[in-house]
């Protein structure tokens, strides 16, 4: 099974490799063996009596707290990867932001000055 650093990709989340970390299914083909597309193992899987319905499978058994218990292990697992500011950084971005604002609003505010003025001596 390859998986990408840091993926959260499990069998339940929906891995395409499948659980047992199997690849692709595969067919011969004129002597030579090929991998098989999503749609041509699901071809395969309705001629050989499989009668292609959206409730089989393993997703579509757990219910509506499995799924949401997943989801919540799953953002937690997200935030355990994320890079948290320390608090000299956390301190030097905010008054950063802060310091644009106040210059936003400065420079907004004088151009609100200038029109209204600007509009009181055209229109008297």
């Amino acid at each position: 099974m390859t998986e990408t650093t840091g993926s959260t990709a499990t069998p339940e989340s929906g891995n395409p490799e499948g659980a047992d970390g199997v690849a692709d299914e595969a067919a011969v083909v004129d002597g030579e063996e090929k991998a098989l597309s999503r749609r041509d193992r699901k071809r395969a899987n309705r001629a050989a009596g499989g009668d292609g319905d959206k409730k089989a499978g393993k997703r579509a058994r757990k219910s509506v707290f499995a799924r949401a218990a997943l989801f919540y292990r799953q953002i937690i697992a997200e935030l355990r990867k994320v890079v948290w500011p320390t608090r000299n950084e956390l301190l030097q971005y905010t008054s950063v932001v802060v310091v644009f604002v106040v210059v936003v609003m400065g420079v907004v505010a004088s151009l609100d000055y200038g029109f209204s003025k600007l509009s009181l001596f055209i229109f008297g």
